[in-house]
Protein backbone atom coordinates (compact mmCIF):
# COMPACT_ATOMS: atom_id res chain seq x y z
CA UNK A 1 0.00 0.00 0.00
CA UNK A 2 1.28 3.45 -0.95
CA UNK A 3 1.64 5.86 1.95
CA UNK A 4 1.37 9.54 1.23
CA UNK A 5 3.89 11.72 3.03
CA UNK A 6 2.46 15.12 3.86
CA UNK A 7 5.03 17.76 2.87
CA UNK A 8 3.42 20.60 4.85
CA UNK A 9 4.38 21.99 8.24
CA UNK A 10 1.38 22.23 10.62
CA UNK A 11 0.82 25.92 9.79
CA UNK A 12 1.06 25.32 6.05
CA UNK A 13 -1.31 22.35 6.41
CA UNK A 14 -3.80 24.64 8.14
CA UNK A 15 -3.55 27.05 5.19
CA UNK A 16 -3.87 24.19 2.69
CA UNK A 17 -6.99 22.97 4.52
CA UNK A 18 -8.41 26.50 4.94
CA UNK A 19 -8.55 25.74 8.66
CA UNK A 20 -8.70 29.26 10.04
CA UNK A 21 -9.07 28.19 13.67
CA UNK A 22 -6.05 25.88 13.61
CA UNK A 23 -3.94 28.42 11.74
CA UNK A 24 -4.80 31.11 14.27
CA UNK A 25 -4.08 28.78 17.21
CA UNK A 26 -0.71 27.70 15.76
CA UNK A 27 0.36 31.29 15.11
CA UNK A 28 -0.85 32.36 18.53
CA UNK A 29 1.22 29.57 20.08
CA UNK A 30 4.34 30.82 18.32
CA UNK A 31 4.54 29.15 14.91
CA UNK A 32 6.80 31.14 12.59
CA UNK A 33 4.50 33.29 10.47
CA UNK A 34 7.31 33.74 7.93
CA UNK A 35 8.27 30.08 7.59
CA UNK A 36 8.92 28.71 4.13
CA UNK A 37 7.64 25.29 3.13
CA UNK A 38 7.54 23.82 -0.37
CA UNK A 39 9.02 27.08 -1.67
CA UNK A 40 6.15 29.22 -0.31
CA UNK A 41 5.84 31.55 2.63
CA UNK A 42 2.63 31.22 4.63
CA UNK A 43 1.47 34.47 3.05
CA UNK A 44 2.08 33.40 -0.54
CA UNK A 45 0.51 30.03 0.25
CA UNK A 46 -2.59 31.77 1.63
CA UNK A 47 -2.91 34.06 -1.40
CA UNK A 48 -2.34 31.20 -3.84
CA UNK A 49 -4.86 28.94 -2.09
CA UNK A 50 -7.54 31.65 -1.95
CA UNK A 51 -7.02 32.61 -5.58
CA UNK A 52 -6.84 29.07 -6.92
CA UNK A 53 -9.84 27.91 -4.85
CA UNK A 54 -12.00 30.72 -6.20
CA UNK A 55 -10.80 30.06 -9.74
CA UNK A 56 -11.56 26.35 -9.53
CA UNK A 57 -14.87 26.61 -7.68
CA UNK A 58 -16.29 29.72 -9.33
CA UNK A 59 -17.09 31.01 -5.85
CA UNK A 60 -16.20 34.53 -4.70
CA UNK A 61 -12.63 34.96 -3.54
CA UNK A 62 -11.99 35.01 0.21
CA UNK A 63 -9.20 36.78 2.09
CA UNK A 64 -9.44 35.30 5.59
CA UNK A 65 -6.18 33.32 5.42
CA UNK A 66 -4.29 36.30 4.04
CA UNK A 67 -5.71 38.53 6.78
CA UNK A 68 -4.79 36.05 9.51
CA UNK A 69 -1.15 35.68 8.49
CA UNK A 70 -0.75 39.43 7.99
CA UNK A 71 -2.35 40.11 11.38
CA UNK A 72 0.19 37.78 12.98
CA UNK A 73 3.06 39.69 11.42
CA UNK A 74 3.85 38.02 8.10
CA UNK A 75 6.34 40.04 6.08
CA UNK A 76 4.21 41.39 3.20
CA UNK A 77 7.21 41.74 0.91
CA UNK A 78 9.06 38.49 1.68
CA UNK A 79 9.78 36.52 -1.46
CA UNK A 80 11.26 33.09 -2.05
CA UNK A 81 13.97 33.40 -4.68
CA UNK A 82 12.66 32.56 -8.13
CA UNK A 83 9.00 32.82 -7.11
CA UNK A 84 6.35 35.51 -7.26
CA UNK A 85 6.05 38.04 -4.46
CA UNK A 86 2.82 38.13 -2.46
CA UNK A 87 1.75 41.23 -4.41
CA UNK A 88 2.53 39.64 -7.80
CA UNK A 89 0.62 36.51 -6.82
CA UNK A 90 -2.39 38.57 -5.70
CA UNK A 91 -2.35 40.39 -9.03
CA UNK A 92 -2.03 37.10 -10.95
CA UNK A 93 -5.23 35.81 -9.29
CA UNK A 94 -6.95 39.21 -9.51
CA UNK A 95 -7.22 38.95 -5.73
CA UNK A 96 -8.17 42.55 -5.01
CA UNK A 97 -8.80 41.97 -1.30
CA UNK A 98 -5.30 40.53 -0.83
CA UNK A 99 -3.82 43.41 -2.83
CA UNK A 100 -5.58 45.95 -0.62
CA UNK A 101 -4.49 44.12 2.55
CA UNK A 102 -0.90 44.01 1.30
CA UNK A 103 -1.07 47.74 0.54
CA UNK A 104 -2.22 48.43 4.09
CA UNK A 105 0.51 46.32 5.64
CA UNK A 106 3.28 47.75 3.44
CA UNK A 107 2.41 51.42 4.02
CA UNK A 108 5.45 53.02 5.55
CA UNK A 109 7.72 50.05 4.72
CA UNK A 110 9.09 51.62 1.56
CA UNK A 111 7.14 49.26 -0.73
Amino acid sequence: MFEYENPWTPAHQAVESSDHATLTRLLDEGADVNEVCCEMTLLTHAIELEGDSALQSGQPIDSALTAIVLAYGADPVATVEGHQSPYELAQFYDHGMATRLLDRFTTGMGK
